[in-house]
């Protein structure tokens, strides 16, 4: 597999960059950003219609995250235009909106990867979207087409990869190493014949990471009807050079208890990119084990990293200042903000899969 070089489209598009051989760098989550970018959650089958009690559900949770970043750093969030006045109303001055066809509200996955181009400016990846691996219950036509969007409507380089990824299928540490898990980029329905190799090569040109390292699979919620099949993003995370934080559930009759001490088990004794071992750092599960649908996948690991902010989902749980401490220590000298995500969780994600960070150019090319 090969990533392509292709022009955004749309009246402010860029021209592409030439391709210099020279791997492109996606920079941590932690390092200086431009803005955020999320989605509105439009009406369709997950979030209900126009009125439901759901769909203001997920509106207002989607809101309240996109107003907490805010307060740290721009934000833009892309509506479907049918939506765009609702999204206004609901995210209040400050926020800007930008008007995209939209299927669905998780821009993790279906808007761009922001990355530097060799010379230091931006440029945005535009992995396939294909539904998550073209699950029965998804629409992806418009999705397909967000990143595209986003680029263009900034007024950046596209590339185009072949690769059918997410953005919450991988973590990066911004020095050379990439989380990835198998059940997702080797998913025969994301990409067929795909082979660690091939992915690797992909994964590597595009983000100028140097070292995989695999996890054998996400949690088991994740498994269900309504899941991704295992985003690394709810289960481990890199928090500094070296450093992964890893979702612990120390309850024996949860099934992610196995799962917990599976993937300690494969990432004890594991290097980084730059040859030092890595220090995982657990991170207890919310007490809660299950709602109406069965086990849940609640869990601190989907926060979201914005200038000076952690942004950590909330349950209404006694762990929630525990994950608080744990994360102010990981992450020093930003302000840890708690947002209740439990209705994000319920329609399938959390804050991390609403959330895109838009980099800031490396120095000397300032936008």
């Amino acid at each position: 597999m090969a990533f392509i070089y292709s022009t955004a489209v749309g009246d402010n598009a860029a021209p592409a960059h030439a391709s210099t051989g020279t791997p492109s760098h996606m920079p941590a989550e932690w390092e200086d950003h431009q803005r955020t970018w999320m989605a509105f959650p439009p009406p369709n089958d997950t979030f209900g219609t126009v009125g439901s009690s759901t769909l203001d559900r997920a509106r207002a949770a989607w809101s309240k995250v996109a107003q907490t970043v805010a307060r740290y750093e721009p934000v833009t969030v892309i509506a479907d235009p049918r939506d765009s006045t609702a999204a206004r109303e609901w995210l209040g001055q400050g926020i800007d909106v930008m008007e995209v066809p939209l299927d669905d509200g998780w821009l993790r996955d279906s808007g761009p990867t922001f990355v530097h181009a060799p010379d230091g400016s931006l440029a945005a990846t535009d992995w396939i979207f294909n539904g998550w691996g073209a699950q029965d219950w998804a629409s992806w036509a418009k999705d397909q087409e967000v990143a595209r969007a986003v680029a263009a409507g900034v007024n950046l380089p596209v590339r185009q990869s072949r690769l059918v990824n997410e953005g919450g299928g991988f973590h990066v540490d911004g020095e050379g190493t990439v989380l990835l898990t198998e059940t997702v980029q080797l998913d025969p329905a994301r990409n067929p014949g795909a082979t660690m190799e091939s992915v690797e090569a992909e994964i590597h040109a595009a983000l100028g990471t140097t070292k995989a390292i695999w996890l054998p699979r996400g949690l088991t919620r994740d498994y269900d009807e309504f899941g991704t099949r295992g985003h690394v993003d709810i289960v481990a995370t890199f928090a500094g050079a070296g450093t992964i934080l890893l979702h612990r559930q120390d309850d024996p009759a949860h099934p992610d208890h196995a799962v917990y001490l599976q993937l300690k088990a494969v990432l004890g004794g594991q290097l980084d990119a730059q040859g030092r071992p890595l220090r995982i750092i657990d991170v207890p599960a919310p007490t809660t084990l299950q709602d109406d649908e069965g086990w849940v996948d609640w869990s601190y690991i989907n926060h979201y990293v914005a200038n000076d902010v952690v942004v950590l989902c909330s349950f209404n749980d006694p762990n929630d200042s525990i994950a608080a401490g744990i994360l102010q220590r990981a992450y020093p000298g930003r302000t840890v903000e708690l947002v209740d995500a439990r209705d994000i969780f319920a329609f399938g994600g959390g804050i991390h899969c609403i959330t895109q960070q838009q980099p800031a150019p490396r120095e000397g090319n300032a936008a």
